[in-house]
């Protein structure tokens, strides 16, 4: 997981024991206890983009999802 505008720490796949690169970048947060400007982001591999984002779509969390390295979401069923 990254955030904040943080660099890369890692390329691969935030699915659980998931080891492949991720390709997908999901940034999300929980309007529970995150502002606004406060936004977590995940990287999903090919297999798992769709299961990352139904999880987080589930809890109705806003999430974009855009291919890693793009400048914008690229995938259906973002949420703002």
């Amino acid at each position: 997981m990254i955030g904040l505008g943080a660099p890369l720490q890692t390329s691969t796949c935030s699915r659980a024991d998931c080891r492949n690169p991720g390709r997908w970048r999901l940034d999300w947060r929980n309007p529970r206890i995150h502002s606004t400007d406060r936004l977590k982001t995940w990287l999903a591999c090919d297999d798992h983009v769709d299961y990352l984002r139904e999880f987080l779509a589930a809890r109705d969390f806003p999430l974009s999802v855009s291919m890693l390295g793009s400048t914008g979401p690229e995938h259906v069923g973002d949420t703002q």
